[in-house]
């Protein structure tokens, strides 16, 4: 994998540094570091155009990682978390995280984490994605949703496993360009802004593909 430049945000300086020293010498090579998001973004042409952003959680997640999507639409962005909880998550994944890591992981399973995430997939707890897709009594989609077709809930229960338009083509059989038409009625039927939003909206009425666990696109990583 070649080099991807990497900014972190972290308050601790402890723990910054820390985690500075690991990514050292490997492909996530830090280039900037800041404290706070708002220092970041105010560091405009100083701090690069980064790949990566790594950030720990903040009391704002969302209007932060808002921020950073806005600031840096093309990078990959992983939230570091002290606080593992399904609704920390939930705003996490409606905000556009590409990952959702535990600050207690391990340097192992950081470093393949970060990895998979730029190669495109969502990487999230275990036992986070667990509870997110414990759709046991959650309503049949065919009959809370009205108005969706057979394409469209196919390509809803795909998203929620993260798949890529690439992906979700080679799978249904059509092109990338038919997938991004259906895509876009798909959100608006739903009210949704983005495919994120959508595969959240999914696993709230009982979407899941072939009614199981994601295999391919949403990586569970256990701490």
């Amino acid at each position: 994998m070649t080099s991807s430049r990497t900014i972190l945000i972290e308050p601790n300086r402890l723990f910054r540094q820390g985690l500075k020293h690991l990514l050292s010498g490997t492909c996530f090579e830090t280039g900037a570091e800041f404290s706070t998001v708002e220092l970041a973004l105010s560091a405009g042409e100083a701090a690069g155009t980064p790949e990566l952003v790594i950030t720990g959680q903040s009391v704002t997640i969302e209007t932060d990682l808002q921020q950073l999507r806005d600031a840096y639409p093309a990078a990959r962005i992983v939230v570091l978390a002290g606080d593992l909880s399904v609704d920390v998550l939930r705003a996490a994944m409606g905000a556009g995280a590409d990952g959702f890591l535990s600050k207690d992981v391990s340097p192992e399973a950081l470093i393949q984490s970060l990895q998979l995430v730029m190669l495109g997939e969502r990487v999230f707890p275990t036992n986070l994605a667990a509870m997110l897709l414990d759709i046991s009594s959650a309503p049949s989609p065919l009959n809370s949703v009205r108005g969706l077709s057979p394409r469209e809930q196919e390509i809803l229960q795909l998203l929620v496993t993260g798949a890529s338009n690439k992906l979700i083509a080679i799978r249904l059989g059509i092109t990338e360009a038919t997938v991004k038409v259906h895509l876009k009625t798909l959100l608006r039927k739903i009210d949704v802004n983005n495919r994120t939003q959508a595969a959240i909206w999914a696993m709230n009425n009982g979407f899941s593909e072939s009614s199981g666990t994601p295999t391919r696109g949403l990586q569970l990583v256990s701490a």
